[in-house]
């Protein structure tokens, strides 16, 4: 049972390593309609809602279970772990951050799971406290052995031989001792306002006989934190540029005995306060408001665990934190700065097997036959296995083509550098209309998006910040051209970001179309963007905050009746998070009718799986590997008819009511069968590196079931995209087996040679 082909090329049978996913047909064991519990059919019941960020939790744990996986390469294992304390950071900043501002406000809201803001930080408290615990061991125990063991090694400073030790003497007198500010804690030097996020020593002065007990030196974040220094045995030893500074810490405070020196990182809350209907300039407003936001009141400590219990409490004091929001740490604090290491060591057992994405051969070097290519057909890339180059192709080959009048793009996170920035200000600078509508307020984002707005505006680019108290989530890039018929346009609409770095590492779907619907939809979000009027329907796209939500409520509601009717019915939905408790409601009702429900949820899921008499016929999966699964699919079945849309938005409230989204239906019949047959059905096949949620809240394993070998979907994914381009002369692919239920009609003789005609232009 072989995937279908990706567009334009054809794959040869798997090798024998990669079975076939299962049949979607077959992915869920099918439950016999029933009567339906009295009391049961609104899903109204609390217990039947995992809370939210218990839930995150989960997630996060999913990714350190990947870091202490041993079939996985060393230094994966190491981003893992990297990708663990980061997603820690955003979670305390935002989401703790978040509760204690409820508490202190003495609002005790609950959501539909009805834990109180108190309960979540105690639940938090105790595994986010184990986490990290488990974290550091897999650290100290088994990764840090195995870079030393290839040739990198951490040094700390009681471990120094007598060269070493003047080589750090000569380093700190040279290049550290300058940059540091020693600052003394007494009554006339109050505790210092410590950044977010901030490395700092803090120094124990010895003896009672003055009021001088402790002292803080900031950790200066222009200064490089390894600190390579000559080791004879031929390896790369470093040392952390805090122990360095501890080393030496008497030098900073001459006279005074030190009894402890100990490294402290403090995390603040660093959600945005913006009232955007008072501010005049919503740049300015959002720029004065990341400048400010370092001020944030302290959510955790985290501290070396050789501190004794005076530091901390001190600390503790001076930071008005709790005992429960002190972490000891047994290691290096904030491990993504430790990964410049991995670049000294080239072994390749310890990395995973390079991959480059390809480009689809009828998209290589198309130049300004891009536009020709669009007019004939709609195209479908699916990333990171195929080349964001086309994409970036498609804009900067609207920037020099003169026939091209206008180009209008959404920017939520852009990277460093980009060529599609770029691409806009060229395209500006010769003269053509261009609009980019940055999101100001993407999280973590803020800054760069100010700099990029700021220097589009410099090329002439009409920018503009979208909706007052909306976010723009929505993937968009519209180019209109003047042809021999008049004026065209050509639209791609995506589930990720314009981020040419991104796509690299996250799973994404994205489309080409030039047919006219989705153009005068897509021209109709970007009116509604700049001058507040929406049309009078939609044609095609589904659009939040106006309509995305009803649309999605009406999809499922129409597979319920129906179900009700013959027990029959299909939803298959891949997304990161699902938490909107009226979808997950009606998500109950429909498996209670009989629709047979699969969901692919990366992250958070406040749905309860397999509840008898509820959610029997649901089953929730979560995929963690080497790329971060991103992309957003809907597939509705019912009553005969079949549906698929890809989407921008996950299933949360926030998306549905407080960002602009949009989701798009994929009606091209060859790149529908390819998301079905190829994409989703190898997505539910996944027993390698797919988890299922229990109806406890729990995750556990899927493994492959007895006689059947393991498919690991993005390796599948990869292997695809490799013998795709190692083939010279692409053929179309013979037509895959059946993987859906009954009722999935397979392309028409006509249908088949229409296809290889296009493959073969």
């Amino acid at each position: 049972m072989e995937p279908s082909a990706l567009p334009l090329s054809t794959v040869p049978p798997s090798p024998a390593s990669q079975p076939p996913p299962a049949p979607l047909s077959a992915s869920l064991s099918v439950v016999p309609a029933q009567e339906l519990p009295a009391g049961t059919t609104h899903g109204s019941d609390a217990r039947l809602f995992i809370n939210r960020e218990l839930s995150w939790l989960s997630f996060n744990e999913r990714v350190l279970e990947e870091a202490c996986d041993p079939a996985v390469p060393p230094l994966e294992r190491f981003k893992f772990l990297s990708i663990c304390c980061s997603n820690l950071d955003e979670f305390f900043m935002i989401r703790v951050a978040g509760l204690k501002q409820q508490i202190a406000g003495h609002i005790e809201e609950s959501g539909p799971d009805a834990m109180s803001p108190s309960e979540q930080l105690q639940h938090i408290a105790t595994r986010t406290h184990e986490m990290v615990a488990r974290l550091y061991r897999a650290l100290g125990k088994e990764i840090l052995p195995v870079i030393e063991k290839a040739g990198v090694r951490l040094m700390t400073g009681t471990k120094l031989t007598q060269e070493q030790e003047k080589f750090a003497a000569d380093y700190f007198a040279r290049e550290v001792f300058p940059v540091l500010t020693p600052i003394a804690i007494d009554p006339g030097h109050p505790f210092p306002h410590l950044r977010h996020k901030s490395l700092n020593v803090a120094v124990r002065f010895a003896g009672n006989t003055t009021r001088l007990r402790s002292g803080v030196v900031p950790v200066p974040a222009v200064l490089p934190r390894l600190v390579e220094i000559p080791d004879d045995k031929g390896k790369k030893s470093y040392l952390l540029l805090e122990d360095l500074i501890a080393k030496f810490v008497t030098q900073l405070f001459p006279g005074m005995p030190i009894s402890g020196c100990h490294a402290f990182r403090v995390t603040r809350n660093w959600d945005l306060s913006i009232d955007e209907e008072e501010g005049e300039d919503l740049l300015v407003t959002i720029e004065r408001e990341v400048r400010r936001r370092d001020r944030g009141g302290a959510v955790r400590l985290e501290i070396s665990a050789s501190a004794d219990g005076s530091v901390s409490e001190f600390l503790v004091r001076a930071l008005k934190l709790g005992q429960a929001d002190v972490y000891k740490i047994e290691g290096p604090l904030n491990i993504p700065d430790l990964l410049p290491l991995l670049g000294k060591l080239d072994q390749k057992e310890l990395h995973d097997e390079p991959f480059t994405p390809i480009v689809p051969p009828a998209l290589a070097e198309a130049d300004r036959e891009v536009f020709r290519l669009i007019r004939e057909r709609d195209y479908l890339l699916h990333h990171p296995y195929e080349s964001f180059e086309p994409v970036v192709n498609f804009i900067e080959s609207a920037a020099d083509d003169p026939q091209v009048l206008a180009i209008k793009m959404t920017l939520y996170r852009t990277g460093k550098d980009s060529p599609i920035v770029r691409a806009l200000q060229r395209a500006a600078e010769n003269g053509k209309q261009v609009t980019a509508l940055v999101e100001l307020k993407a999280r973590m984002d803020e800054e760069a998006n100010i700099l990029w707005a700021r220097a589009l505006e410099q090329s002439g680019v009409h920018v503009v910040y979208g909706l007052i108290g909306y976010k723009t989530h929505c993937k968009v890039a519209l180019v209109v051209r003047r042809e021999a018929g008049g004026l065209r346009r050509y639209a791609h609409l995506g589930t990720g970001n314009y981020n040419p770095g991104t796509s690299r590492l996250y799973t994404d779907l994205s489309l080409f179309t030039a047919k006219d619907d989705f153009c005068a939809d897509a021209t109709a979000v970007f009116n509604l963007l700049t001058g507040y009027s929406q049309p009078a329907q939609w044609k095609k796209l589904k659009v939040a905050p106006m309509a995305m939500k009803p649309a999605l409520m009406e999809l499922i509601e129409r597979a319920t009746q129906l179900a009700m009717k013959d027990g029959k019915g299909r939803i298959v939905a891949k997304m990161n998070a699902l938490s909107d408790p009226d979808v997950i409601r009606a998500l109950y009702r429909a498996s209670q009718a009989g629709v047979q429900i699969d969901l692919v949820v990366r992250g958070i899921c406040c749905l309860k799986p397999g509840v008898p008499g509820i959610s029997e016929r649901i089953r929730v999966t979560s995929i963690i590997d080497r790329f971060l699964e991103h992309s957003r699919v809907w597939f509705f079945e019912a009553g005969g008819k079949r549906e698929v849309f890809l989407a921008s938005s996950d299933w949360m409230n926030r998306n549905f009511i407080k960002r602009v989204e949009i989701a798009f239906p994929i009606e091209d019949a060859q790149l529908k069968e390819r998301i079905l047959d190829e994409i989703l059905a190898t997505v539910l096949g996944d027993n390698v590196k797919s988890r299922q949620l229990k109806a406890d809240g729990s995750y556990e394993r899927v493994t492959a079931a007895p006689g059947s070998l393991p498919v690991r979907s993005q390796e599948r994914f990869m292997n695809l995209a490799r013998r795709v381009a190692a083939m010279p002369d692409p053929q179309p692919a013979a037509p895959p087996h059946e993987i859906f239920p009954a009722g999935h009609k397979r392309g028409s003789g006509q249908r088949k040679k229409k296809r290889m005609q296009q493959t073969q232009s």
